[in-house]
């Protein structure tokens, strides 16, 4: 299915708000949820999934598959994932490019790796694993960094475009990452941006950030404020030389009513239209 023609702007979804978003019929509108709250055998909260799905599409949003550890991703939580989406369809499947699981422990991070040769056959291999397992093609996200790593030996976006040739992987571009990656790493969001590989673009995220409290001048990517005019500015950017893909607001603290979530929903539309 070619997802940029049937999605326009979506929303997280969030539990107090499955009245009004079942309800919604904005054009083009879909929802966003994290498998791992959903994969379980039934229930009322995989009920309302389910309700929600039989009147908009929906995406499911990985956080825990560790496709940039050291070994191959757990059968078992694959096996769960894989009833998720047979049992709900999901227009979109995504992961991050990350690592969160060390000899079976799990951290509550996303964390980083060196992008090396021989990451990039690892984290190939566990792509394409997973891709084989669901049956789907599923799109890894670009990471957000707080920290300088030595020993790269390829950009991010060349790193990501060589996963794409290898497994043939779609990518989703989260532009709040960029914007804030950038502020703390001391590079050009515009000129990631630019270099972004634009065909492999599946799904697009935009966040609103926080300033680190502990004063270091970063930039945390907390998603619970609406999203900054300057990352605005760069997925208009992006938009007007990839064209529209469908978009996701993402908010997972100080949720709003849904009508406010709705406006930066609309406003993400209303540029897609008009840009594209």
């Amino acid at each position: 299915m070619n997802t940029s023609l049937t999605l326009g702007a979506g929303l997280s979804l969030k539990a107090d708000h499955y009245e009004a978003a079942y309800d919604c019929a904005a054009k083009g509108l879909w929802f966003e949820v994290h498998p791992e709250n959903y994969m379980i055998d039934g229930g009322p909260r995989l009920a309302w999934l389910e309700t929600i799905g039989s009147r908009h599409p929906l995406s499911l949003h990985g956080v825990s598959l560790s496709l940039a550890a050291d070994c191959a991703p757990d059968t078992e939580h694959l096996q769960r994932l894989k009833n998720l989406a047979d049992r709900i369809q999901p227009a979109l499947v995504s992961e991050h490019l990350a690592w969160s699981a060390w000899r079976g422990q799990y951290h509550p991070d996303l964390l980083p790796f060196p992008r090396t040769e021989e990451a990039l056959r690892r984290i190939a291999d566990n792509i394409q694993r997973t891709q084989e397992f669901l049956q789907r093609r599923i799109a890894i996200e670009n990471p957000s960094h707080y920290v300088r790593m030595q020993g790269h030996d390829f950009s991010e976006t060349e790193f990501l475009a060589e996963l794409n040739k290898r497994t043939g992987c779609g990518l989703l571009l989260d532009i709040n990452n960029v914007f804030l990656s950038a502020h703390n790493m001391g590079y050009d969001a515009k000129a990631y941006v630019d270099a972004f590989p634009g065909e492999a673009i599946m799904e697009i995220h935009l966040a609103g950030h926080s300033v680190d409290p502990g004063g270091a001048s970063l930039l945390i990517d907390s998603h619970d404020a609406p999203v900054a005019e300057a990352v605005w500015s760069l997925y208009q950017r992006l938009i007007q030389r990839v064209g529209a893909r469908p978009t996701l607001i993402e908010r997972d603290d100080h949720i709003p009513p849904f009508g406010e979530l709705l406006l930066e929903r609309d406003r993400a539309q209303n540029l897609m239209e008009t840009l594209s």
